[in-house]
């Protein structure tokens, strides 16, 4: 049986990397996809992924991404989950240009890369029964908190497209997936969202027992595509035992009471 192929949006670090990582030790043939070809290249000689550097904010550079696709053996499984935060203030005194990128990468973005991959996971499903639309979003796109407007805003609407594309999708047999994080350590998004600030970055985690971390999240991707075709989890939100909601984590020792 030949293996199943997967594109994997963001696949440069964090989630998307531990993603290419898991997938392909279970066997998958996976296209990492992002911007940053020297990490790429160097995650493809790690694993024997395979890549192409596309900004899933280019319209050209993601037809281009679909092309390669189609012409170099489509693809069952699409995981996007190119995104991020940037900026950490209030609805009143952040940063326009920030809210538009953040729309740009999390919402528009994922529109383009599904828009144009949707019609070579139609080819994969006429042909083996099944494909896949697995888009990362965040527990942000669920619960608003200050300080987060723009985030909240972009990952609501992610949220949303997922929802409608599985309405759109009703009766072919592509399943729509959303795996919301809550809070996960990785290397870089806490310390892109504060440009660079390492004390800031690293102040989000203090004292905090056992976040996330990026293969948990992958974790639940690939268990979400590996299930039987017929099942599909609509929803997966995913966060440390620490974190009771959006609002509510524990500091320091996780302990029973008496």
């Amino acid at each position: 049986m030949a293996s199943r192929r997967a594109v994997v949006t963001g696949a440069s670090s964090g989630i998307g990397a531990a993603t290419v990582r898991l997938l392909r030790s279970r066997g998958w043939d996976v296209l990492a996809v992002a911007r940053r070809e020297q990490k790429l290249r160097a995650l493809a000689e790690e694993t024997g992924a395979t890549y192409l550097v596309t900004d899933v904010t280019d319209a050209d550079a993601v037809a281009a991404l679909a092309d390669h696709v189609r012409g170099s053996g489509g693809v069952d499984v699409l995981v996007n989950n190119a995104g991020g935060a940037l900026g950490s203030a209030s609805v009143e005194e952040s940063d326009v240009e920030d809210w538009r990128t953040m729309f740009e990468v999390n919402v528009i973005g994922t529109k383009r890369v599904t828009a144009a991959l949707l019609p070579v996971l139609r080819s994969t499903a006429r042909a083996n029964g099944h494909a896949d639309v697995v888009t990362v979003t965040s527990t942000a796109g669920h619960v608003a908190y200050e300080n987060g407007g723009g985030y909240n805003a972009a990952k609501f609407a992610e949220h949303a497209l997922v929802g409608a594309l599985r309405l759109e999708l009703n009766g072919e047999p592509i399943r729509v997936v959303e795996i919301a994080p809550g809070l996960v350590k990785t290397d870089e998004f806490a310390l892109t969202r504060f440009r660079g600030d390492e004390a800031k970055a690293a102040a989000v985690y203090d004292n905090v027992p056992e976040p996330l971390v990026a293969e948990d999240v992958a974790e639940a991707i690939v268990h979400a595509v590996e299930l039987p075709a017929h099942v599909n989890l609509d929803l997966v939100t995913v966060r440390p035992v620490a974190q009771s909601a959006q609002h509510k984590l524990a500091r320091g020792p996780l302990t029973p009471r008496d």
